[in-house]
Formats: C-alpha cells, structure tokens, sequence
C-alpha cells in the first residue's frame, strides 16, 4: 500500500461503507498473503536453436532445443503459431465450448479447417509456409514472419523468452515476454477501448479490466474493457493480432520511424508482458474488410440488437420512482422527442439486491411497463453479478445451494463490498452457474423489462487501497480446468455476458436477447455490445467516447455508444448538446448520467438546446432503416458501423492519423463538434466525391475542407453514388440516392426483415448509373427498384 492508498483509507474510514472498504481491502489482502503462490527464484528460457521440423496439414512443427512452436495456416488465410504444445482451444475468445441445445450457437465463433494446400517447407534461414493469402517464416532462432503474398514484411515475432520457476512449477505455468516488429509507418489501433485512441500513441497500455471507481477519466489505463487485440494499418498492408493470454499483461508500443533519403527505417512494434496462460496467437491479413471479417469468424459474429434498441434510450441512476419514470416518459412525448428505451439503474432495486425491486418506489413495474410499451417505449433493467451475502435473500438462498459462488483456496466464500454491502460473486467460469443464473432472468422478464445491461462486472468490489476485485487467489473452475482469479478475471464481464445471454435464449427462444456490458474481453461481440463507461463529464470525455467506440469496431466489437452528457458533472448546453448529436450518428444511443450529477432530458438545457436535440432525434429516426442495414452488414461481415476515416483507404497516411471523425457505414462521413465554442470544423476527406447533406454542397477528396458547424447540426457529408435507406412519410423506407459522378456508377444494399425475432432477413441491392442525362436507380437483375426514391446532389 502506497501513500496514497493510504491517505485514502482514512478519508473513507469516516463512513459506515468507507469502512466497510478498508475492511475488504484488508480482507483481500490477507487471503492473497495467504493463498497466492509466491514469487521465487526463476529461470529465463528462450527457444534456443532449430532441431528440427515436421510439416502438417496447413504448416507443421519446428523443434527448437528448449521448446517447440507450431505453426497452423487456416482456411481463409488466419495463421496461429502456439509454443509450448499451446493449440487453439480451449479458448474463451473462440467461444469453441460454447453450446445449446447439444448444438454450437448461431455466434458462436470456430476454429477454422487448416489449410491443406499449405505445408511447411524448407527455407534458406529456417522455414516457411506459403498460402495464397499469407506467407510464414520461421528463422532458426525462432523468429516468426508474416509478410504478403508478395513478401512485404507486415510482422515480425521475435524469439520469446519466459521466466520459470526454478523449483516447483508455479500455477499457471511462466511468465512470458513477447517483442514484435513492425513497418515504421504502421499505426495501431484497438487493445480494446482506449480513449487514447482510436490511432494508439507510443506508451504503455494495461491489459486488465478495471472499475472506474466512479468515473472513467481521459487518460485513464486501464479501462473496463481491455483486449490483446491490435488492429495494425501500414503502407504494406493491414492486420490483425490477437495473443489468446487472458492473463494480466502490459503491451508497450513504439513508434517506428522512416530514414530519411538513402538511411534505414527505423522499425515500429511492441513489447507484450503476460504474468501467464498459454503463448499462443493469431494474425488475420488482408484488407480492413477482410480482417474483420476474418476476426469474427474466428471469435463470433456480433449479436444483432432487435430493431428497437438503435432507437434512443434514455437512463439515469436517480429516477427514484416509477412516477419519475412515467413523467419523463410523458414529457418527451409532449416534447416531440422520439424514445425507444428507458433504463432503470440500482435505485429500482430493493437494497440494491439484483433481481428485485423496492415494493414502495417501484411497487408495479409490470404495469409501468404495458404503460410505456403503449407508446413503443422498453424497459431496460441494470443487473450487476454481486449478489448480497444476506440469508433470506433469494438470490443468495439459491446460489449457496448451487454452489454458485467464488470461494478461496480453503472452500470460503470470497465475499467484497459492493452496493448492496457485504457481497459474494457468481463463478461465471462454471458451465453449472451460468445455467443457474441464467434462469434468474425469468424473474426481471416477469417484471416486464426486454434488454438488459451487465454493470460493475470486472468484476468490481469497493476497497480503501488496491486493486478494487476479487482476491488474485480467489479460486475459479474455468470451465473444469480450474485455476484462479488471474486467469479469470478478464473473462468474467465475457462470461456473465454468455449466461445472460444464452439464459435469455431459453426463457425468450423467439426473441433476439438486448444485452450490453460494461466490461468484457474478446468475443463479446457474440453476446451483445457495450458503452463507453462512466465517462467524466468535460470536453475531454466526449473526444474520448468516439475514440472508444472507433477502438472498439476494430477489435470486432460494432455495438456501442457513450453516456451521452458524461456520467458525472453537469455539462453545459453546448457540450450537452455537441455529445447529443455525436450520439445521434452512433449505435447505442443513450443519455445516462449519476445519482446528483444533473440531468441529461433535452429540455433541461433551454429551449434552443431542445430544439436542435429534437432535429437531430429527427435525424437518427429517419436514418433507422440504415442502421437497422448496418446492423446486419455486421452480423454477416464483422464489419463495424462506425468506421475510421481510412476504412476504405487504409494508404491515405493522413487518414490513418485522423481520430476525429468517422465514417458510418459505406455512405456517409461524419465530422463532430469537439471543441468548445467551434461554429465551423476542417475535416480530411477520403478519396471521392463527397456531398455535404445540409446545403448541397459537392467537395473532393483526397484533401482537407472546411465545413461549417453550426450550433444546430453536424457536418455530415454523402459519398457521391451512394444508396441509402431511409424513413419517408409515415415511416416507410424510402431510398435516399447521392448522385454519383459524371460517367460513373453507385450502389448499395437495403437489410429488411424481423425486427425481433430469428427469421431470414431480406437483402436488396441497387445500383444507381446516368442515362440521357438523369441517375436512374435499378434493383437486381435491372428492374425497379420498389421504393420511392430521392436524387440528392449533382454530378461534377
């Protein structure tokens, strides 16, 4: 315990919960004194000279004197390399144990067939393994390459090295260092949410998910969500690599750095530390498409929200009773304010129990949710894992009878501090506990909520000083295998995740589950999304929410969204209102905001606030059918809604550099306000023809332009040829259409299907070409189109 820790602890010393936390600091302190094995003498190994190889099906194995690495290309071009017998599964990340019904579910990812054209052959510093889309080297010290079918190096593994316990083997086997090189112009991007992102600048990064502890700062590392995943774009090419470790770790990047005229580039890469787990990972080449495509594959498709959940939602920790819920149902309607959603935080809980509700502020939800669903509005319930350690209570009753709950090394339950007071924990890793929990739904369900979002699931527990979770002891049965809680711990926002989600698959089978989580690791996207966390309240804080959702769509995560407003302070109206019309163009669309940090209702911030958050309410509802397209483009490819400006020219230097706007889908880019005071914004165009949707305007990319931004609305712009579908009059899709350019073609494609349910979707695709002088829209096979359709824009 440091100093600060410890000045700490006596200022919360001063409260009945402040107490109750430095007791649980104590409490997890002691358990890991106890229980965690220690630290001794350790031995360094590195892989040592190439003895020998042996080819297999898509690569083989090379034998090196202290260790064996191999090597795998898949179908499709994904390459895996595991040392130390490390194969692809069991993994968390691949979801390959995740079942229903004796079948694998419809997300769950796969490990791909082997390649069999591919085989490892001799080379002459070693060997390699050439694939149509990807080529393998492997030096005889252990370095492993990847390069393009062409040779240009994307990425070099250099020989690990691992620190061994000289005497007996230490639980969850060597530490682990891994060095990698990379092209001196290549960027980094992902390792999860980052709000130093979306491009990583040099520095340290913290691969383990961490609470807040009230609100997320800029700045801040780690997040509560984090991924061994990097998204690397070079002049070369892009890929994707992913170490399958759910261990604590630190990743360090450098900057690479190009000679200037006849000198040597000075090449970029990383250092990743793992404090254990297997030394095991994939890389996906190719371009972004491809990448993500492949990524989710490999980990699951992303979920698809039911139609509802694109719409805009609002919560706020306070409402306090379900008459302040109907108010400001009530008032948003009398507004004019679209709503779909209204999230109910742990004040409609009874004692902050999940899986309960206050009998006087919030006696009849069932009721209050007929209510609100008569005017297409949810009910959205916050569920957190602790369960209060009170016999008596249900949940717990239930759990103990199960053996549901983390328990230490001596068979006790671990027991932490959270809302409700003195808490246990859920052992999500137990196949038997998340059927348990699971069925626990049946209950928010009778209650009339329809989406779910999973809070404080680090899982977080509230100390004076450390480390705020479990015990680093604490035990875990990782799916039979066991271990404990620094295996676990990165992998229990993902578990509790696949509980809810494949609980609400039983008790809901017709319906899609809605379910987002605060924290969770690599593969969430099978489950559902996520929001950006409790986000400080500033300027800072709204130019982090974007580079968290842009990180996030490249780790394969394409659902998510900020708090708009920020969780904690009162924002002024025009940052209010800027972060409100950031959120309009993003997937999750939700204002939150903490118990006694203001309110987040447009109306609160004076008429002319009202007035253009209601424009751009309007905006997000005519752009529904869009999103709902996107949101199956997702589902199918992998491909994230919200995509970086260099999406589909990953070349364009500048672009990769370019953090603050975005492109939304194929057809429109979008320039947010960041900046206080700002009435006009430069934004750096992608190559093409871009049309400004306010006032028509045409603008030509590659380059920079100036745009103006006024208070009412965003600079968006429409990529020349695009086909977009919208909500005309009375809510029918119609097809917006951007003129393509003179002597050129467009498209697109329209998703149409259940809005709830399983059933098929249906797929349309339009192209749009001049003919005597007019833009003529054609559907498959050059018949009508069979919506209305809208040209925007002119040729130039």
């Amino acid at each position: 315990m440091d100093l600060r820790d410890l000045l700490r602890s006596v200022r919360m010393a001063g409260s009945a919960q402040g107490r109750r936390a430095v007791g649980a600091a104590w409490r997890r302190e002691r358990i890991d004194a106890r229980d965690l094995p220690r630290r001794g003498p350790e031995r360094a190994r590195v892989p040592g000279l190439a003895e020998g190889a042996e080819s297999m099906p898509g690569g083989g194995t090379v034998r090196f004197a202290r260790s064996v690495l191999r090597v795998r290309v898949a179908v499709g071009g994904a390459v895996f390399c595991g040392w130390d017998g490390a194969e692809p599964e069991p993994s968390y990340a691949l979801g390959s144990a995740i079942r229903r019904g004796g079948h694998r579910t419809e997300s769950a990812g796969s490990c791909p067939q082997a390649d069999t054209r591919a085989v490892l052959e001799p080379d002459k510093d070693g060997w390699r393994v050439v694939s149509e889309r990807v080529t393998v080297l492997v030096s005889r010290h252990g370095a492993v390459e990847i390069r393009t079918p062409g040779g240009l190096l994307l990425r070099r593994e250099l020989p690990p090295r691992w620190w061994e316990a000289a005497g007996p083997e230490r639980a969850g086997g060597a530490r682990w260092v891994q060095r990698s090189e990379t092209p001196a112009d290549a960027r980094v991007y992902g390792l999860g949410g980052r709000a130093a992102g979306p491009r990583l600048p040099a520095g340290t990064y913290r691969l383990w998910n961490t609470d807040p502890g009230g609100s997320f700062v800029p700045g801040g590392d780690p997040p509560s969500i984090t991924m061994p995943v990097q998204f690397v774009v070079a002049d070369a090419g892009c890929h994707l690599v992913f170490h399958d470790s759910t261990w604590d770790g630190r990743v360090v990047l450098r900057d690479g750095e190009e000679g200037a005229g006849s000198g040597h580039d000075r090449l970029g890469g990383c250092e990743l530390r793992m404090d254990g787990g297997p030394l095991r990972y994939w890389v996906i080449t190719g371009p972004p498409t491809r990448v993500l495509a492949g990524w989710t594959a490999l980990t699951g498709r992303p979920a698809l929200p039911p139609r509802w959940a694109l719409g805009h939602h609002h919560s706020r920790w306070g409402f306090g009773t379900q008459q302040e819920v109907r108010r400001i149902a009530a008032a948003y309607r009398e507004h004019g304010l679209p709503l779909s959603a209204v999230h109910l935080d742990i004040d409609h809980l009874d004692g902050h129990r999940v899986f309960t509700a206050d009998p006087e502020r919030f006696p009849d939800l069932p009721g209050l949710s007929r209510e609100l669903a008569s005017h297409g509005v949810r009910l959205v319930s916050v569920v957190d894992p602790a369960v209060k350690a009170e016999p008596g209570h249900e949940v717990y009753d239930s759990g103990t009878a199960a053996g549901a709950f983390v328990r230490d090394a001596r068979g006790r339950e671990v027991r932490g501090e959270v809302w409700p007071g003195e808490a246990v924990f859920p052992d999500f890793t137990d196949p038997r506990v998340r059927a348990w929990w699971g069925r626990l739904y049946e209950e928010r369900l009778a209650r009339g909520f329809t989406g779910f979002w999973h809070d404080m699931n680090e899982p977080a527990s509230f100390v004076a000083f450390g480390d705020g979770t479990l015990p680093r002891s604490a035990r875990h049965a990782l799916e039979g295998r066991g271990g404990d809680h620094r295996e676990a711990h990165n992998v229990y926002g993902l578990t509790m995740a696949r509980a809810g989600y494949e609980g609400l698959r039983e008790l809901r089978p017709d319906q899609r589950p809605f379910l987002f989580s605060r924290s969770g690791w690599a593969g969430m996207q099978r489950y559902g999304g996520t929001w950006s966390g409790d986000m400080a309240t500033g300027w800072e804080g709204l130019r982090a929410s974007l580079a968290l959702v842009l990180g996030l769509g490249l780790c394969g995560v394409p659902y998510s969204g900020p708090g708009v407003g920020g969780f904690t302070g009162t924002p002024s109206p025009e940052l209010y209102l800027r972060w409100f019309q950031l959120g309009a163009y993003l997937p999750l669309f939700r204002t939150h905001s903490a118990t006694g940090s203001g309110r987040r209702e447009p109306w609160e911030f004076g008429p002319e606030v009202l007035e253009h958050a209601r424009a751009a309410l309007a905006e997000r509802e005519r752009l529904l059918p869009y999103l709902e397209t996107l949101a199956h483009i997702a589902r199918g490819t992998g491909a994230p809604y919200v995509r970086p400006l260099w999406w589909s020219a990953p070349r364009d230097r500048a672009l990769r550099e370019c953090g603050d706007a975005f492109v939304l889908g194929d057809a429109l880019l979008v320039a947010p306000v960041l900046e206080p005071g700002a009435v006009s914004r430069s934004v750096r165009l992608p190559r093409g023809l871009w049309y400004d949707t306010a006032t028509g305007g045409a603008h030509r990319g590659p380059g920079q332009v100036v745009l103006d931004a006024p208070l009412d609305r965003l600079p968006v712009l429409a990529r020349a040829g695009s086909v977009l579908p919208v909500a005309g009059a009375g809510g029918a899709v119609e097809l917006e259409v951007w003129a393509p350019r003179a002597g050129r073609g467009g498209g697109g494609v329209v998703f149409t299907g259940d809005p709830e349910g399983w059933g098929t979707p249906r797929m349309e695709r339009f192209v749009t070409r001049w003919v005597d002088g007019e833009v003529v829209v054609e559907g498959e096979g050059g018949g009508p189109p069979g919506y209305a359709c809208r040209v925007r824009g002119s040729a130039s």
